[in-house]
């Protein structure tokens, strides 16, 4: 039996939703995806807000799932069925989009996570960055804010340039101390951002190894959508991919992968009503009225 269900991925940048009619399992369809970033908005009115717009895109009324999964944040959601670990949710969500997938490579805002996967989008293990900042989209989202260049143009200038010097610290403050340091040696910008996606990348590739990651990987998150980061991180693993010992790594992105954590929680809502149903439990959602503060 299909299920409607939502799924709300409270991120520490942004809100990212999605609804899907499945059973939980491979098969489903995406109804709808919508994402706002929080600024400095109240992150509870966000979520709502988002969830508003996705149930606007999709053409449903708001008292009509089965099941309002949480993942992320859960406390940002206070109208959610239930929650799941955002691990879960990206891997869920990645081997939808990509059945090939064997790992997920998850890029948010503070944190960065390699997670190996199965076939059915079970972990199998994970590896998470450290609190160093300095592989993740803030760290990203200061560089550019000090370089003067709009956030969505950062791929983009990464990729036009011809030549880049890779930051040499791995501590995130140290790191903006270099830019400092490359803007006044004239060093441009899209060289200083393809030295700091090289920097990124590495750290990234080493998250993956310790992971035990191998075959096809899924970036997923806010930096999925980063056109340079993603360029470097082909390029550095194809150098790789020769070194003893190490196996193949397949770099892979789905322009829906930024939305994969609110993908896999609306899933996952789907396979654990089912389950609690065939057990007898009646669910019954909280889904916020329309316009509720």
């Amino acid at each position: 039996m299909k299920h409607l269900t939502a799924g709300i991925d409270a991120g520490s940048s942004a809100i990212k939703a999605a609804i899907t009619e499945s059973d939980g399992g491979k098969e489903g369809r995406i109804l709808a995806l919508a994402a706002q970033r929080i600024r400095r908005r109240n992150v509870a009115d966000v979520a709502r807000a988002v969830f508003d717009e996705v149930c606007a895109e999709a053409g449903v009324r708001r008292d009509a799932f089965h099941y309002i999964a949480s993942t992320g944040d859960g406390d940002a959601v206070d109208f959610a069925t239930g929650h799941f670990y955002g691990m879960t949710t990206h891997a869920r969500g990645a081997v939808y989009l990509i059945p090939e997938a064997r790992a997920v490579l998850d890029i948010g805002a503070l944190h960065a996570r390699a997670i190996r996967t199965d076939s059915r989008g079970k972990v199998l293990g994970h590896r998470m960055t450290s609190q160093c900042a300095s592989g993740t989209g803030q760290f990203l989202e200061n560089i550019a804010r000090y370089l003067g260049v709009p956030l969505e143009d950062v791929g983009r200038m990464s990729l036009q340039s011809t030549n880049s010097e890779e930051v040499s610290s791995i501590c995130a403050v140290l790191a903006e101390t270099d830019v400092i340091n490359m803007v006044s040696r004239g060093l441009d910008a899209p060289a200083i951002l393809r030295g700091i996606h090289l920097s990124i990348s590495g750290r990234l590739l080493r998250l993956l190894r310790s992971a035990g990651a191998v075959g096809v990987v899924v970036l997923t998150g806010g930096l999925s959508e980063d056109e340079g980061l993603v360029s470097v991180l082909r390029d550095e693993t194809r150098a790789e991919s020769g070194k003893k010992g190490l196996g193949r790594l397949d770099i892979r992105t789905e322009a829906r992968a930024a939305h994969a954590g609110a993908l896999g929680a609306a899933l996952l809502g789907a396979y654990r009503f089912d389950q609690l149903a065939r057990r007898g439990h009646v669910i019954a959602c909280a889904a916020p009225a329309q316009g509720a503060p």
